[in-house]
């Protein structure tokens, strides 16, 4: 597996749709895809099924999967190559670091897709929901910019409720269950490979769709004894 993943490696830096910790890429996606058509993100993108999905679907916008793990990354990569599909790349590098690979409203939209629940509350900071990555995304997401959740994680899907509440988010979409929809949109039906194992055995697949305001306050704290509150028995 050590060697498998060495080899992986060598590999994707000679892949023209990966870029790894790119220096001087800020405002420079569109020049990157040759065109000045949207660009979305998917965060966490491990094998990057849905980097992959949404640019088959939609060839009029561009779409970067972001992730740390190259190994994983190489698998959507290479497919991408293979296909091609011309608007996907691939970002390894930290969610944390977005503001330095991307110019303020260079994004147009951002996916966050079957993402690590961190489900105890001393890890809700965690979690790619938490305001701590939305003040992330909102410096380079453009206004009204869509970010799209889809769990298997109901915990995940109502601490997300949560905090557009309490932030004062605009809910654009929600669903506790999409595929019981008969009118599901086609960009829902794309499965991840998480997806396909169900590690939250939860049986639904809960979505929402939601827009930052320009300015996310600080209710950290708040946010933070609300949920002690509730992990407390009885």
């Amino acid at each position: 597996m050590a060697q498998k993943k060495l080899k992986r490696f060598a590999e994707i830096k000679a892949f023209a749709n990966v870029l790894e910790y790119p220096p001087d890429m800020k405002g420079g996606w569109r020049a990157f895809f040759r065109n000045d058509h949207p660009v979305i993100l998917e965060l966490a993108c491990g094998r990057g099924e849905y980097t992959v999905g949404l640019s088959a679907m939609f060839p009029q916008s561009n779409f970067i999967g972001v992730d740390v793990k190259g190994n994983r990354m190489y698998i959507g990569a290479k497919k991408c190559l293979e296909s091609p599909l011309p608007n996907a790349a691939f970002l390894r590098t930290q969610i944390e670091m977005l503001p330095d690979y991307f110019a303020p409203g260079e994004v147009d939209e951002i996916w966050i897709t079957f993402p690590d629940p961190q489900l105890r509350t001393s890890r809700a900071k965690k979690r790619l929901t938490h305001p701590r990555f939305l003040r992330l995304y909102n410096q380079v997401l453009k206004p009204g910019g869509r970010i799209h959740l889809k769990t298997d994680s109901p915990a995940l899907f109502q601490f997300t409720k949560r905090v557009i509440e309490l932030y004062g988010l605009s809910l654009v979409e929600e669903s506790d269950d999409i595929y019981a929809d008969p009118g599901i949109p086609k960009e829902l039906t794309i499965k991840t490979h998480y997806e396909s194992l169900d590690i939250a055995q939860s049986k639904k697949i809960h979505y929402l769709a939601f827009t930052l305001p320009p300015m996310i306050r600080d209710l950290d704290q708040q946010l933070q004894e609300i949920l002690k509150h509730e992990e407390q028995p009885g």
